[in-house]
């Protein structure tokens, strides 16, 4: 018997010394972030000292991919798989769409479970919500503060969708109705730091903020920020962009508390942190927006680099070779594989996923092992993309060619508004000190140079029409896709058609469904609710 308990203390011994070992991992995903919106890619309109701390000390992700629109990127970051290979190909989903991101798919939090992780959701979940088994209690997350359909009011938490409307603020499948009133990013982000100061650190964890910011809210105040913090951007003319100014600083504001709570906490030395947007920005009024993604072409819910070139960082002590610009291919699908295996987890046994585990190679900045990246194949736009090495094709496009062209602004006019003294001593760069190379001004300045996209226009470039014809790129010398090559290269536009009629034949068809008038808040007290699991149209 004695032995017995020896062996079974033995045991918990060990599964605990090996659970303090994995990392926490602190996955913050910004909405409708632009390539432009953050100061570390060039621009000096709007100071982002928290974020650019956070690209500075750790890897500046400059070939990083995302999907074009907030439900196919979301499904791909927890399924690992491209949205063609799930149905979620197309579009968003809708709170009175009777579907969600289908239940067989197992998804990041349950692998992070499965190796002993505490799983908590704060935000934006986006992936299904008219039954409950759709919603993230029932997906892996132990906890989710925050709402289940694609964008609410900063300040009443309703959501307006398809001449619809209805409360949005939850707490598992409890309404938050307490929370009136209470700024959304605020909100989101005490939840944040208060999980991470009652966590018990012996045990992993995982936590995922997907903010609302800087998605546009309902039409009656889409960019809602506190007046003050607008009136202070002095040097912004445009009205729109002053407003989405401010939403922006109380996004980069969060990101500094989350990473000065770790530190606080003393979680943030074995910390992975990430933060990424889920797709590009929906520039000059798209979505009632105002983000940039200059001088990269396209908007959000576009092919072209401006909507699925993401903006992404990482930062871990984990990670061998930190403080660089990583030039190595990724895609969105990466994380699953790539954090499951920083978790200590085997990720060649995961089944059936598009993601490649690239944990070794972003932390030796070592070759990627991706080659190429789908953007997407969306047959009922008529759209599709892929990148293959240096090359990508464009067929097609959405909007009719509405937003194929560049939006602005480039905030680039007085270069001399970029402060990299506030960065050091922004609360993040302070906490990041302790655990890495000291920033300073210099490497600031060499790191934010190379991470900058440089376009060359000449007047002799073949002009693109992808509704006419597929157009073709070489997205090294020419990231901002000026110059069709099609007809100079032949056999490489065969070769990527070829490649994107394969993918083609692997996909499932797009999941969408009808609206549902069950789902219509107003028959649920104006709340958006999991409708399905009810016969009668009353629930409160």
């Amino acid at each position: 018997m004695a032995l017995l308990c020896l062996f079974l203390l033995c045991q918990v011994v060990s599964h605990a010394l090996g659970q303090k070992d994995k990392p926490h991992i602190v996955f913050i995903v910004a909405d409708d972030l632009g390539w432009n919106d953050v100061g570390f890619h060039g621009s000096s309109q709007i100071p982002t000292p928290n974020i650019d701390a956070l690209a500075y000390s750790g890897i500046i992700l400059n070939k990083y991919y995302v999907t074009p629109i907030c439900t196919p990127s979301r499904s791909a970051l927890m399924t690992g798989k491209y949205p063609i290979h799930t149905g979620m190909q197309h579009s968003v989903l809708y709170g009175s769409e009777p579907r969600g991101l289908p239940l067989e798919e197992k998804l990041l939090p349950q692998y992070l479970k499965e190796l002993g992780y505490r799983t908590h959701l704060v935000g934006k979940w986006h992936l299904g919500s008219w039954k409950k088994e759709y919603t993230p209690t029932f997906r892996g997350f132990e906890t989710h503060f925050g709402y289940w359909t694609g964008h609410q009011d900063y300040n009443d938490h309703t959501a307006v969708e398809n001449q619809m409307w209805g409360f949005d603020l939850r707490r598992g499948l409890d309404p938050a109705v307490e929370y009136h009133g209470r700024y959304s990013t605020d909100l989101f982000t005490d939840e944040a730091v208060q999980i991470i100061e009652e966590h018990n650190t012996s045990e992993p964890l995982f936590l995922y903020l997907a903010h609302a910011a800087v998605h546009s809210g309902n039409p009656y105040n889409p960019l809602a920020a506190p007046d003050a913090l607008i009136s202070s951007f002095r040097n912004i003319t445009d009205y729109y962009r002053k407003r989405f100014a401010g939403m922006m600083t109380k996004l980069d504001e969060s990101v500094g508390k989350v990473v000065e709570q770790l530190e606080r906490k003393g979680m943030l030395k074995n910390s992975i942190i990430v933060f990424t947007t889920d797709n590009g920005g929906p520039a000059e009024g798209f979505n009632l927006n105002a983000a940039s993604n200059w001088p990269l072409r396209g908007v959000k819910n576009t092919l072209w680099e401006g909507g699925v070139r993401g903006v992404g960082v990482v930062w871990s002590r984990y990670l061998r070779n930190m403080s660089r610009v990583s030039n190595q291919t990724m895609h969105i699908t990466d994380w699953l594989p790539t954090l499951v295996s920083a978790a200590g987890g085997n990720a060649e046994n995961i089944d059936g996923i598009d993601g490649i585990d690239l944990w070794e190679s972003l932390s030796e900045n070592t070759p990627s092992n991706r080659s190429e990246v789908l953007h997407n194949i969306d047959d009922i736009w008529g759209s599709s993309a892929l990148t293959i090495g240096d090359w990508k094709v464009v067929n097609g496009t959405n909007y009719q060619r509405e937003w194929d062209g560049w939006y602005g602004p480039s905030g680039r006019e007085d270069e001399n508004n970029y402060d990299a003294w506030s960065i050091i001593h922004s609360p993040a760069g302070r906490s990041l000190s302790w655990y890495g190379k000291s920033l300073n001004q210099h490497a600031i300045k060499i790191l934010r140079k190379q991470s900058e996209v440089k376009c060359f226009f000449d007047s002799s470039f073949t002009e693109c029409d992808p509704l006419l014809s597929p157009c073709l790129f070489n997205v090294i010398d020419d990231p901002c896709e000026f110059n069709n090559v099609a007809k100079e290269y032949p056999l490489k536009l065969k070769e990527l058609l070829d490649k994107l009629a394969e993918y083609n034949s692997t996909a499932v068809p797009p999941g969408n469904l009808p609206l549902d008038p069950k789902g219509d808040p107003k028959l649920w007290n104006n709340m958006w609710t999991n409708f399905g699991d009810y016969e009668t149209n009353y629930i409160f």
